[in-house]
């Protein structure tokens, strides 16, 4: 499964027609001046807006550049492993230097309790041809507390920030009714997209071959249950998906099934949900409040469901796609 398709425009015009060259003109700049009215604060949830809005600005200055802001959010006094998440985009993938180092050395420090933080660990020492440390990662994730991507936190900040200036005129298409929220929606969750994640197919196929292991088994069902209430949809789908096929008891197996479909439902419903953000001012603006209310992704898609009426289980009759 997908995690929700948000319509978030690349800086760019999709087309060459003159108006939607000089909105997406108008747009860049806007989002620019957002940075540097951001970029002055000292605390970390602001600069943590800043760089990421500056991340696919091109050109930006150095001062107000994402490298310099995420490293200016690192330092700052109330920073927290959300900021190290994030930093770990900081670097330079043609070097082959990605993700960050010194951000997941900082992550296994402040958080080793998150499950997430190991099955990130797990892809790197896959990715360098590190076997025996790719099973100790497996194994300290299934050890884990909670999986946490801290994508509600970047959600939080970006939600918190994007509306400190109003959106100019010529940033807004005629054509949408959604109106100033509906832009803003458009750029908390378009730049939300961005954010690190997991390796998590590597952990699936590790997974996937161990009927035969009986330790690496056990370890990729405690793993499972941790991500069954993990942060994220595709967290929640990789853990159901491990009990669905590594689960002794065919109830379970059963259970498994069932929950992922219903996890499908609620992602499909949520994305039209957030496309109708881009035309419904009203359902633009719960959404950034959901977001400023802090959380995490799947907390978020299921109280924004619950709140506009529709089912967190799919109908009987319904199948994935329809």
């Amino acid at each position: 499964m997908t995690g929700p398709a948000w319509a978030a425009r690349q800086h760019g015009p999709a087309t060459g027609h003159k108006a939607d060259v000089a909105r997406d003109k108008a747009l860049v700049g806007f989002q620019r001046d957002l940075v540097s009215v951001l970029a002055p604060r000292a605390d970390a949830l602001p600069l943590l807006g800043a760089a990421l809005l500056a991340r696919p600005l091109p050109n930006q200055p150095d001062h107000s550049s994402f490298h310099t802001l995420i490293d200016r959010a690192a330092k700052a006094q109330d920073a927290g492993p959300a900021i190290d998440w994030v930093r770990l985009a900081d670097c330079d993938a043609r070097a082959d230097a990605c993700p960050n180092g010194d951000a997941l050395a900082a992550l296994q420090a402040k958080a080793p309790d998150n499950a997430a933080v190991w099955l990130l660990k797990l892809g790197d020492d896959q990715r360098q041809l590190h076997g025996d440390a790719v099973r100790q990662d497996l194994a300290r994730a299934a050890g884990a507390k909670l999986y946490d991507d801290y994508a509600g936190i970047s959600l939080k900040a970006l939600a918190s920030t994007v509306t400190i200036l109003p959106p100019p005129a010529a940033t807004l298409d005629p054509k949408s009714t959604g109106g100033a929220a509906g832009l803003q929606v458009m750029m908390v969750f378009g730049s939300a997209r961005a954010q690190p994640q997991p390796n998590l197919p590597a952990t699936a196929k590790l997974c996937d071959d161990a009927a035969d292991d009986a330790t690496l088994k056990s370890d990729c069902l405690k793993l499972g249950k941790l991500l069954e209430w993990g942060s994220s949809p595709l967290a929640r789908s990789l853990g159901l998906h491990l009990r669905e096929t590594l689960a002794d008891d065919p109830a379970q197996q059963d259970d498994a099934r069932q929950a992922r479909r219903n996890l499908t439902w609620q992602v499909q419903n949520f994305a039209a949900l957030s496309a109708r953000a881009q035309t419904d001012p009203a359902v633009a603006q719960h959404l950034l409040a959901l977001a400023r209310n802090g959380g995490n992704e799947m907390s978020l898609m299921l109280a924004a469901l619950r709140n506009a009426g529709i089912a967190t289980e799919a109908p009987a009759d319904w199948k994935p796609g329809s």
